[in-house]
């Protein structure tokens, strides 16, 4: 399997520049177009869109940060969403609770400001928990830190979804 970062030019990296890896992919993708093959044989038609669909994974995972530094992590034999690995850090988990809690006490009450400002926080608790992986991964080789980052923002990143579903239904 060939390494995303390289499939499209980039080093290999938490920090990589959007713009570069999106002009990288439009490259890639263009190769590949379903015209380009129309004349062409079906084993090659079948080729062509078994790489497009290799690029598009590739992209979805180096445009997301969770998606990036998970593939990251893989790429150095760690799963950062190994079930059987269950140590979280206690006032993280404690948290993880309380979030919770504030969520069904928002949605008990019906409170459009509420959840407005809660989505917010939650936001900043991502883009916090995003600069907290980058400085990770370029200032120290503690994986382990980084594999507990990762799976904060997976909490953090399922959380804003769940409240914005729920800001889509009071809509």
């Amino acid at each position: 399997m060939q390494n995303y970062f390289e499939l499209f030019g980039l080093e290999t990296t938490f920090g990589i520049d959007e713009q570069m890896l999106h002009n990288a992919y439009q490259e890639q993708v263009s190769k590949f177009h379903p015209d380009k093959f129309a004349a062409k044989s079906a084993s090659e038609q079948l080729q062509a869109l078994q790489n497009t669909s290799l690029i598009n994974s590739a992209y979805d995972a180096l445009k997301s940060p969770l998606e990036r530094a998970s593939y990251l992590l893989t790429l150095e034999g760690i799963n950062p969403f190994d079930e059987k690995d269950t140590q979280m850090d206690v006032g993280f988990l404690m948290a993880q609770i309380e979030l919770r809690e504030q969520l069904e006490v928002i949605k008990s009450e019906k409170d459009e400001l509420d959840l407005d400002d809660y989505i917010s926080s939650i936001q900043t608790y991502i883009l916090e928990n995003i600069t907290s992986i980058s400085v990770s991964f370029t200032g120290s080789d503690d994986l382990q830190k980084v594999k507990n980052l990762v799976r904060e923002l997976k909490f953090y990143s399922q959380l804003k979804k769940e409240a914005n579903c729920l800001m889509d239904e009071w809509l």
